[in-house]
């Protein structure tokens, strides 16, 4: 093999084991730092839904109401104008500055319907019930 050839393959090589490393170097940290068995106690404990040090309070399913998820897709929706109002920023003004304007007015004013039909459906109302008795 040539000298040239050579000092190529080493980089390779040490970018494979670099690679490696950042794959399994993880297990092997939690491994070593992962609390033992006898630090923990799990006696009389293994029925329990979540094992987390704490002993649960009430119980594990609980019903969420749908606007906590409406809440979420606004989130979601304005997350998403993001991605695409930051790039649109980094290249404004730049060849058509007008036509950018324009895009920019018209998803502005599509997110600002959003939050119109948000508003009149009563996502941004955070009424609290009232707590029911337990069934027992």
């Amino acid at each position: 093999m040539t000298e040239i050839l050579s000092g190529d393959l080493i980089y390779v090589v040490l970018f494979a084991v670099g690679g490696l490393a950042f794959a399994v170097g993880p297990f092997v940290l939690v491994y070593f730092l992962a609390p033992r068995a006898e630090t923990r106690q799990t006696a009389n404990k293994t029925g329990q839904f979540i094992e987390c040090g704490m002993a649960p309070i009430g119980d594990a399913w609980i019903r969420y109401s749908a606007v906590y998820y409406l809440y979420a897709l606004v989130f979601v929706a304005f997350a998403v104008d993001v991605l695409y109002l930051i790039p649109v920023a980094l290249v404004y003004n730049r060849v058509f500055a007008w036509r950018d304007l324009v895009e920019v007015a018209m998803f502005v004013g599509t997110l600002s319907l959003v939050i119109i039909y948000a508003w009149k459906k009563g996502v941004f109302e955070w009424t609290r019930r009232k707590p029911t008795a337990p069934n027992s």
